[in-house]
């Protein structure tokens, strides 16, 4: 019988040792990860212009098509952006030069790396920032949202930093969790501005920096969207999935999230930031989705 204990001792503590040492491994490997440094190629310096225009454009862009307010807060102060449970918790920090905000310590360069490249100052990559479609940006527009965040009013607010929690630091061990944006945001070339004309130009401009294609797709088509099993997947944008849809109908679902049958939107397509959009850039944004190729749903 002791000896029999004794085996069953051995082997409690041989597996408590293993997972122990998978823990580590997972904290290692997931630290790896996190602590990677990225280095964005010389780019010419730009400056913000400060006139009451560039900040009014800026905050435009950042209660609107940048969606900006959806993670960091309608003013801006910080936000949980989403309790994952056992993923971790993911935060919008406070971006303003308040208690608990980073907006007194970021330079020009510092906030083009962060909006354009997802990269942090020190070099590691920000988690769930949308680089990947703010690299879009043009020249004009990144000054004028980089001017609107420097006179930000103060928000005196303490944030919860996002992190991981174990089962969150598995995935990103192994791979399975695609949130670090830096390795993904793609590099190319800046235009230095982008006519407002509301063409479909401009639309194909504002569905870029505003994340249209994340959701819908590539080719608008729409289809599984990446995220919660509960999500409904994305609409066909094309005029495939328009057809018969008026113009009035789409800024009518812009603007009051409801279709032309009455249904109304998902919550998580974020109409009431997007509807925030004027009326030239509403009707610019259509034109450009009355453009695109027809395509069958979810053919992308």
């Amino acid at each position: 019988m002791a000896s029999r204990r004794t085996w069953s001792l051995a082997i409690l503590a041989g597996l408590a040792g293993m997972a122990l040492l998978a823990a580590a491994a997972v904290y290692v490997l997931s630290e790896l990860q996190l602590r990677r440094t990225y280095q964005v190629l010389a780019e010419p310096a730009l400056a913000p212009a400060a006139d009451s225009a560039s900040v009014a454009r800026g905050w435009h862009l950042a209660r609107s098509v940048a969606t900006c307010v959806l993670c960091h807060g309608e003013d801006l102060g910080g936000a949980v952006y989403a309790d994952a449970g056992p993923l971790g918790l993911i935060s919008g920090p406070n971006l303003t030069r308040g208690r608990g905000g980073i907006g007194a310590d970021r330079t020009v360069a510092d906030w083009e790396r962060a909006i354009r490249h997802g990269i942090r100052p020190d070099g590691t990559s920000l988690i769930v920032m949308p680089s990947e479609v703010y690299v879009a940006l043009s020249d004009e527009d990144l000054m004028a949202l980089i001017a609107s965040l420097q006179q930000l009013p103060p928000v005196d607010r303490e944030v919860e930093p996002t992190h991981f929690r174990f089962l969150g630091r598995a995935l990103l061990a192994a791979g399975r969790l695609p949130l670090l944006v830096a390795g993904k945001t793609p590099r190319r070339e800046h235009v230095a501005a982008v006519p407002r004309q509301a063409d479909a130009e401009y639309g194909r401009y504002l569905a870029d920096i505003g994340g249209c294609h994340g959701c819908h797709g590539h080719g608008l088509s729409g289809g599984r969207v990446a995220g919660p099993p509960d999500l409904p997947p994305a609409s066909n944008l094309t005029p495939t999935g328009l057809a018969g849809w008026a113009e009035a109908d789409f800024v009518r679902a812009m603007r009051d999230g409801v279709r032309p049958t009455g249904v109304a939107l998902h919550d998580f397509m974020p109409w009431r930031v997007l509807g925030r959009m004027t009326d030239a850039e509403l009707h610019a944004l259509w034109l450009y989705l009355q453009s695109v190729p027809p395509r069958a749903y979810g053919n992308k």
